[in-house]
């Protein structure tokens, strides 16, 4: 194991080479001008835009620009964002503690609902169950968050004043009505992501218990006397979340992406929004830094999918 994973961590760095190479590049040879606003004012003068310009070698040949962002990157500086005017590292950290509770609320949701409503489906196929939770599923996936998330605010907060719709990091108080308020006003957004991705996930975990229920070892395990909750527990569902593992794994770092929607409706202060908003400003090292770590969540997630399948197959051996 310990080799296995050493190797797969060696493998990772050209990876990640190649991926901020081509970022790089990217975001260097885009149209826009970081300081394109202060082209703009009369009230600076030429000089001091060159300045600016020369001090964060904007006007170097990209190869020499691309080294000294790396640089930089491995000893922890992650440049200066030009539109918040602080450091990029610490911008992004400012962002990530709301990005997790509500990314990481919303997928323990999709877990809860995709795991026992896909296997219960499988296990009774065609059943009344099995239709309902279908018919379900493929309306969850069906609509796009932006329509959920709207229609949430509609209902709970507009027509029915239960739930805040913009998320504010500023409340105050202490105590349990400090924690209320927080809970309170990620429920929407958790919500949302999580039914949408929960829906997708349980088509998945149906089919993938389908397959798996089948097969002639399940057949003799309740030829043997087996309880039908011990053979669906112990002997489908293990093997049957392998393939969901994949998916999941996959899907993971998609999610923070995909949540930038769910964030600019909420006005949730995540990566994502911060990622919205420094694009529209041109702020070059603050997109680059966050590209990158969702290119770094990417093979994160991989690696962890693979030393899951070890745990739920012990024929699969790591060499």
């Amino acid at each position: 194991m310990g080799r296995y994973l050493l190797r797969r961590l060696l493998i990772a760095i050209p990876s990640l080479i190649g991926i901020s190479m081509v970022l790089f590049a990217v975001l260097a040879l885009a149209p826009g001008d970081p300081f394109g606003d202060l082209a703009l004012s009369p009230d600076v003068p030429p000089e001091v835009r060159e300045t600016l310009r020369i001090k964060f070698g904007l006007d170097d040949p990209l190869p020499i620009r691309y080294l000294r962002w790396l640089v930089a990157m491995l000893q922890g500086d992650w440049g200066f964002s030009f539109a918040s005017r602080i450091d990029v590292s610490r911008l992004i950290l400012e962002r990530v503690p709301t990005t997790l509770l509500v990314i990481g609320s919303s997928q323990v949701l999709a877990l809860m609902i995709a795991l026992p409503v896909g296997v219960t489906a499988a296990a009774r196929p065609y059943s009344v169950f099995d239709q309902i939770a279908s018919a379900f599923a493929f309306i969850g996936f069906s609509l796009p968050t932006f329509f959920t998330g709207l229609l949430f605010i509609l209902v709970f907060s507009i027509n029915l004043h239960w739930l805040p719709f913009v998320y504010r990091t500023d409340i105050g108080g202490a105590g349990w009505e400090w924690y209320w308020a927080h809970i309170r006003q990620a429920i929407m957004p958790v919500a949302v992501l999580g039914l949408f991705q929960g829906a997708a996930w349980t088509r998945y975990v149906r089919s993938a218990v389908l397959d798996v229920i089948r097969l002639d070892y399940v057949t003799t395990a309740r030829a043997k006397g087996l309880p039908e909750r011990t053979v669906i527990i112990k002997h489908v569902v293990r093997n049957a979340l392998v393939p969901v593992v994949t998916l999941v794994a996959l899907q993971m770092p998609a999610v923070f992406g995909g949540a930038i929607i769910t964030e600019q409706i909420f006005r949730v202060p995540g990566i994502g929004s911060l990622l919205i908003s420094s694009i529209l400003a041109n702020d070059t090292p603050v997109v680059m830094a966050v590209t990158f770590v969702f290119a770094c969540l990417v093979i994160l997630f991989n690696l962890l999918a693979d030393l899951i399948y070890g745990w739920l197959d012990p024929r699969i051996t790591y060499r």
